[in-house]
């Protein structure tokens, strides 16, 4: 399969791994100052090349055009130090939808940059990411993923353990209730600057959310010494979980040191709290960071319906519905649901159905 240009590198990679279809990339950045894949990119590859087993990567001189036949899922025991150019989070969405489909079960050891301002945070993806997962019958206590170190932008010092059994196949889904919100949690993070910091995002964040629900508790997670990173930084995850059991969240991080104008802590802390609120609106039963991760779990299911029902399709998540048309042949169906006569519903609605490819895999030993 051939594609132009560097936009959606991460999808067809992961979708070509998953669907064992070659992929030829052509023009990537051909016509920029400095042609060709970023060092991020590049590390991407490697990490994909460290989780499967006999997959062969060309690339030209220039860098601008690559070509990759994905080799088997293997898994097991990998250790990867991501390039600080963008967070350990843009790695793990990636593993997050390899990883049940390994060999062995996968234990990840990612070195980097824990939180930045442009991809989700590693602390995000660990209060949604695996609740979604069960969700499709990937359960049990190996599943998780862990902060042992921060790191912030730009120059990291992080480290995040990520752990995520095998199953042969996974569960068809019907999630079209997402329920009313029963409580908010979150954490503050405060690394390299006055502990401080994290009680006034703390207090400014309560200031917008007490008004809607009391059942608030906002951790302040502030590391010392060596498990600190690089880097000075701050900022605030929050979560706010439904009665049955939809996660929605927000975040926002502080400036990167030397990269543009500081944020205060308090205006943080409101930011990071409208988002949230606007995040509950849009609604759903998967948060806009997981909305990719819910369709190719659909698309990967059993022979059987899959019904989600998900807020406005986030820009990546559209590219993402072309991509799966493409790597496997298959179309949701998108029914657009329009706000009921309750005041309480939210933004527009669409329910995503589809009928899964029936993959399994085929290199788990059967006991």
């Amino acid at each position: 399969m051939e594609f132009e240009g560097c936009s959606c590198f991460r999808q067809r990679l992961v979708l070509s791994t998953v669907s064992g279809k070659r992929v030829k990339i052509r023009n990537i950045r051909s016509k920029d100052d400095s042609p060709g894949l970023r060092d991020f990119e590049a590390s991407f590859i490697r990490l994909l090349d460290k989780v499967t087993n006999g997959t062969r990567i060309e690339i030209n001189q220039t860098g601008t055009m690559l070509f990759y036949q994905p080799g088997l899922l293997y898994g097991g025991s990998v250790e990867h130090e991501c390039n600080v150019q963008r967070s350990v989070g843009y790695y793990l969405e990636a593993l997050l939808m390899l990883a049940p489909f390994m060999k062995n079960p996968l234990r990840a050891v990612l070195k980097g940059v824990t939180n930045d301002p442009t991809d989700p945070s590693v602390d995000l993806l660990k209060v949604t990411a695996p609740p979604l997962m069960k969700r499709f019958g990937i359960d049990g206590d190996s599943l998780e993923i862990k902060v042992v170190r921060r790191g912030m932008a730009p120059d990291g010092g992080g480290e995040v353990h990520f752990s995520c059994p095998v199953r042969k196949f996974l569960k068809p889904v019907q999630l079209t209730e997402p329920g009313k919100i029963k409580r908010v949690r979150g954490t503050a993070v405060a690394v390299r600057v006055s502990p401080q910091m994290a009680n006034r995002i703390v207090d400014s964040a309560r200031s917008i959310l007490n008004k809607f629900i009391p059942d608030i508790y906002i951790y302040t997670d502030h590391m010392k010494g060596v498990s600190s990173g690089k880097s000075p930084g701050f900022g605030l995850v929050l979560v706010a979980e439904t009665v049955n059991g939809t996660f929605f969240s927000a975040e926002v991080m502080s400036t990167p040191q030397g990269q543009g104008d500081q944020i205060l802590p308090e205006d943080l802390g409101k930011k990071c709290g409208k988002l949230l609120l606007e995040e509950i609106h849009r609604g759903g039963c998967v948060d806009s960071t997981n909305q990719s991760l819910a369709l190719l779990y659909m698309t990967l299911g059993q022979q059987d319906v899959s019904k989600v029902l998900l807020g406005p399709l986030s820009p990546y998540t559209i590219e993402f519905l072309r991509h799966i048309r493409d790597f496997f042949q298959i179309m949701f169906k998108i029914e657009p649901q329009k706000p009921g006569d309750e005041e309480r519903t939210g933004g527009e609605k669409v329910l995503m159905t589809c009928v899964g490819v029936g993959y399994s895999n085929i290199s788990k030993p059967l006991k």
